[in-house]
């Protein structure tokens, strides 16, 4: 079978996920638990089951920390559904 190019759809360039969404995505890319990431961070695993469901904004300070326990930018937590689109 071959492929051809206009098989192909072009990818968008943003993505539409929230902060929650995006941290339990990387959690899971990682193999974590939330008990694990829990254990990096000195957030407890309420806390970070409440984030991951969007029930509790995450804040500056806890992106961070999320961020590097994850060893991502913050900005790819707090701006997980940003759009280059201009409006």
């Amino acid at each position: 079978m071959r492929i051809k190019k206009n098989d192909f759809v072009e990818a968008g360039t943003s993505i539409q996920m929230t902060p929650g969404e995006m941290i339990k995505t990387l959690r899971e890319l990682k193999g974590w638990t939330q008990v694990n990431l829990a254990e990096e961070t000195g957030i407890s695993q309420a806390n970070i089951s409440s984030i991951e469901n969007d029930k509790v904004e995450i804040g500056k300070q806890r992106s961070i920390v999320i961020a590097r326990a994850l060893n991502v930018h913050p900005a790819s937590i707090m701006f997980a559904d940003f759009t280059s689109e201009v409006a």
